[in-house]
């Protein structure tokens, strides 16, 4: 539970995808603002299918989306006001998940128009008819806070009560709207503050905040938790305010370890090959993650958004090195140093940029990170079968291996949830060199890290797509696969 900081208190541009051999290294890492600054105070913000980014409007119904230029670009994009959320739904701290067959599921909020208090409210949003429907909450919830949540690799929206000393844990059916209890009491302790990890065999990692240095996997088939082990070292940390300890977030790597950044100054790193953790490096500067974001890019580092204390101090950025495991300075945003770590969302973009936004009520500034790294070409998604005539206002299904990426790509962990394991479909008209992206939807998994395994999307070609001869890519977490020749009928 955070204490609310209220107003009257206190791509690259995606490269030539005809020719995209490997991403081109910058000289140094740097922050742009978007051209057109939002207007109202930003929150989380979720990557729609479409490409277009899908930003909640702080304490409020409104959700607004940016549309990036037809060159690709975030920076240049544009806004437009989307559906509000039903009435009295003002969510601040939320569960949230885009879903395999591309809508938006929203649940819960620590706070509800500001009121210190969980709601139990909840809706889903269909980009397809821009509309908004209610979802009630699981039976006996009175609250939804501090909960975290994951997609399963089967597609499950799976999520456990927070904002409270519970144990339970449900499922969604999104057919019916209505949630399933899991029958697992295994849990060591409640799921408040906790996060989420998905793992490359299709279990879930959590860091317990409330059981010393322990550590619980959730596995899928049986429906149980059980420990998976030690973190060695303190991560969890309530700075003495008498509340559940918060957490940092989780962040796959493409390896398949999963760095744990804690509220305190350490980190860990768990190994999910051999099942065993590693002490990590502490923060420079006594820093720390209580409540905030990482975000993985393409070269594998992660940036991270840190701040000493627990909701003390100010924020700073730094570059978590793979597979050197050591922090880098990394420059900052305008607001960066003058906000705390969970004053701000991020988001990792189709073109392997990070979107900043604050977040705390307050500051209207969001920028946009663009970095020098290699990407790995084992790391890339392939593509496998895709039809080579398409026709405007059609769907297809395009196949291939690693569409969904390796990580999460994003993380936060019990406050907000902006995973985006998905395969986002682009297409570049080679005469006009303009890039669209066409809706994707119906993933055969939401697992990461597929390997070999061949696995498949739909997507749908959009109605206004400039005809003639093109290349289309898949691109999972930022990373592009090579591109295919096609042409639009």
């Amino acid at each position: 539970m955070k204490a609310l900081r209220i107003c009257s208190i206190a791509l690259l541009t995606l490269l030539a995808w005809s020719t995209m051999a490997s991403a081109q290294a910058l000289p140094t890492a740097s922050w742009q603002k978007l051209k057109t600054q939002p207007t109202w105070n930003t929150d989380t913000a979720l990557l729609l299918t479409d490409g277009t980014v899908m930003m909640h409007q702080y304490n409020s119904t409104a959700w607004w989306r940016l549309t990036p230029s037809s060159s690709a670009s975030y920076v240049d994009g544009t806004w437009t006001q989307l559906a509000s959320m039903p009435a009295g739904y003002e969510p601040l701290y939320f569960a949230a998940a885009v879903l395999p067959d591309g809508k938006v599921l929203v649940e819960g909020g620590e706070y509800n128009d500001l009121d210190q208090d969980e709601t139990n409210k909840g809706a889903i949003y269909d980009p397809f008819t821009n509309t908004w429907t209610t979802v009630d909450p699981p039976s006996g919830w009175a609250t939804i806070g501090d909960s975290p949540a994951v997609v399963l690799p089967d597609g499950t929206f799976m999520m456990g009560q927070g904002g409270q000393p519970s144990r339970l844990q449900v499922t969604f059916d999104e057919t019916t709207l209505t949630w399933t209890a899991v029958e697992s009491n295994e849990k060591a302790d409640g799921f408040s503050e906790e996060g989420f990890a998905l793992l490359p065999d299709g279990n879930v990692l959590t860091v317990d905040t409330e059981d010393g240095t322990n550590s619980e996997i959730y596995n899928t088939s049986t429906s149980k938790w059980s420990s998976a082990g030690s973190t060695i070292v303190s991560l969890p940390n309530s700075g003495g305010l008498g509340i559940v300890p918060e957490m940092g977030p989780l962040m796959q790597r493409p390896d398949g370890s999963v760095v744990a950044f804690g509220a305190t100054t350490n980190t860990s790193i768990y190994s999910s090959t051999s099942g065993t953790w590693t002490k990590g490096p502490e923060f420079p500067n006594s820093d720390d993650i209580a409540d905030g974001n990482a975000s993985i890019l393409p070269d594998g580092n992660i940036l991270v958004y840190t701040s000493p204390g627990v909701f003390s101090g100010t924020g700073t950025f730094y570059e978590f090195t793979y597979p050197g495991n050591t922090f880098v300075q990394a420059p900052s945003t305008a607001a960066g140093g003058s906000l705390e770590s969970w004053d701000a969302r991020m988001l990792l973009l189709p073109t392997g940029q990070i979107m900043w936004m604050a977040s705390d009520g307050e500051t209207k500034d969001v920028e946009v990170y663009t970095h020098a790294g290699t990407i790995n070409s084992a790391w890339k998604p392939t593509i496998t079968s895709v039809p080579t005539s398409l026709t405007p206002g059609t769907t297809y299904t395009i196949s291939g291996t690693q569409l969904n990426g390796l990580s999460a790509g994003t993380a936060y962990g019990d406050d907000a949830q902006m995973a985006t394991n998905y395969p986002i479909v682009g297409i570049e008209n080679k005469a006009t060199k303009h890039i669209v992206f066409a809706r994707t939807h119906n993933f055969s998994t939401m697992g990461i890290a597929t390997g070999s395994a061949v696995v498949s999307a739909s997507f749908d070609v959009p109605s206004t797509i400039e005809t003639g001869a093109s290349v289309i890519v898949v691109v999972a977490n930022g990373i592009q696969s090579a591109p295919k020749s096609v042409t639009i009928e």
